[in-house]
């Protein structure tokens, strides 16, 4: 059962992507209400469902400060969705993982091995090859910035996860540390809003309803199910499983928005799976 609640968290993320696709809103937008709609549910789940003892204040405020970075994240990533497609930019996305490496050798003098930098090299080149290096078969309306936002995404994403665990860890909880995170990044949507020329507090149809859609699949359901999920499997199975989204999303990419890609940007996209996959299974 513990399989099958990750996978079926992992495949409902698959959707973050194509959902805002869908909604066809601006970054800011997206976050804010992908945030906002998922609080109610989370408040009930948290005070009603699965009531839980409360929280340090330390923890509270790591959890919110974790939303901050994950809203940063998120609009960056929105943005290259809409430069590059839903496949790429998911694909960019979950190079995270080396920056979890390069930040445990700064932050604990986890020094990576020779072999590990290897594998970042072969990411970055794979990264390269993603941006279509300025073809004119290159798939993507900027596909080169899109690129590049994707991997200051990513970045910001690897301060998400890390300052998300630090905040989850004291007490074992599921939702209430989600329920804080969430709450910043309403809050951080909220601060970005002013520099979003096309941030739109007035609903609109169908787009909300892809938001809302966005918000009750993706950041209730999945991450419940993946942060109730993940942590009790081998941390073998566990990057095999997360690999399953961007692959997805490469897959929902090319049946519903017909995302072609070019030769040299399905080689990069290739060459960044196996790269993270294979960092992932070290560490």
């Amino acid at each position: 059962m513990t399989r099958l609640r990750a996978l079926a968290g992992v495949m409902a993320i698959s959707f973050s992507a194509v959902f805002v696709r869908l909604a066809a809103v601006s970054p800011v937008t997206a976050t804010f209400y992908r945030a906002l709609y998922a609080v109610p549910a989370l408040a009930a789940i948290r005070f009603v469902v699965a009531a839980a003892p409360r929280r340090e204040r330390r923890a509270q405020r790591l959890a919110f400060g974790s939303g901050i970075l994950l809203s940063l994240d998120l609009v960056l990533w929105h943005e290259s969705i809409a430069l590059i497609g839903a496949g790429i930019a998911t694909v960019i996305a979950n190079v995270q993982v080396v920056f979890v490496a390069f930040a445990a050798w700064w932050l604990f003098g986890e020094r990576p091995s020779n072999r590990t930098f290897a594998i970042i090299a072969a990411v970055l080149l794979g990264i390269a090859l993603t941006s279509g290096l300025a073809r004119p078969d290159a798939y993507g309306e900027q596909p080169v910035l899109g690129v590049l936002l994707g991997l200051v995404a990513g970045a910001s994403y690897a301060g998400f996860l890390l300052t998300f665990r630090s905040a989850a860890q004291p007490s074992g909880a599921v939702a209430g540390p989600l329920l804080d995170s969430t709450l910043g990044v309403v809050a951080g949507a909220l601060a970005a809003a002013p520099f979003d020329p096309h941030f739109a507090f007035t609903p609109t149809w169908p787009a909300h309803g892809w938001l809302i859609a966005l918000a009750l699949v993706v950041q209730v359901a999945g991450w419940l199910l993946i942060t109730m999920a993940l942590p009790r499997l081998p941390a073998v199975e566990t990057s095999i499983l997360l690999l399953v989204q961007p692959v997805l999303t490469v897959f929902w990419g090319r049946l519903l928005f017909d995302e072609r890609l070019s030769l040299l940007q399905w080689a990069g996209t290739c060459l960044v799976l196996a790269g993270v996959a294979s960092m992932s299974r070290r560490r």
